[in-house]
């Protein structure tokens, strides 16, 4: 009897543990992309003493491909991971980074990621007038989570702990802003041609 009761025990188990690796492999992925995307270098932008990277491009396929909670879930244990002093924001920074002026980005990566991937909509690649529909809303996704979102957090919190007015912050901040448009259309084509190849 007690055998049966620990083999049903050990069959339910199963099932449970694999619907937890389902669940958590793509936001681990995506957060070791996002260590990934911010050790392969940085670009400094004269004015403003945070580098673009490709963060902002891994967060927008983040939020354009996985549910939100899983998106939100890949930009937490990617902030996690650095509040725990691993290297892994730009320039091998970890816990400073989170107090620094690129803080403000960092911490609107993760409701950036949620409206991403609240706003994207459902995927159709049915036809090409289809496919372009479904581009064009991941393009505004993107757009808005991608770069107003974590803009407004960037910008804000930069302000106040450099003590620089917010228009001057955002007016140095204008080259980040093109980058991640380009991201952002990127972002969505790769995506869409993605969820396609997906059906």
């Amino acid at each position: 009897m007690q055998t049966s009761h620990t083999t049903a025990s050990a069959a339910a188990t199963t099932p449970l543990a694999r619907r937890i690796v389902a669940a958590s492999w793509k936001p681990v992925l995506f957060a070791v992309l996002m260590w990934l995307s911010a050790a392969a270098g940085e670009i400094p932008i004269p004015g403003t003493p945070v580098p673009i990277t490709l963060q902002t491009f891994v967060v927008m396929l983040a939020g354009l491909m996985l549910p939100w909670r899983q998106a939100g879930a890949a930009v937490a244990t990617y902030l996690a991971a650095g509040a725990v002093d691993l290297p892994v924001f730009a320039g091998g920074t970890s816990t400073l980074a989170l107090v620094g002026p690129s803080a403000g980005f960092l911490f609107g990566f993760l409701p950036g990621v949620v409206v991403i991937a609240l706003l994207r909509g459902k995927s159709d690649t049915s036809s090409f007038a289809a496919a372009a529909r479904t581009a064009g809303r991941y393009l505004l996704a993107a757009l808005v989570g991608g770069v107003v979102v974590v803009y407004a957090f960037g910008f804000i919190i930069q302000s106040a702990l450099t003590g620089a007015p917010l228009a001057a912050v955002a007016l140095a901040s204008m080259g980040f802003v093109v980058g991640d448009a380009i991201k952002a259309v990127v972002a969505s084509l790769a995506a869409a041609g993605l969820s396609k190849l997906g059906r």
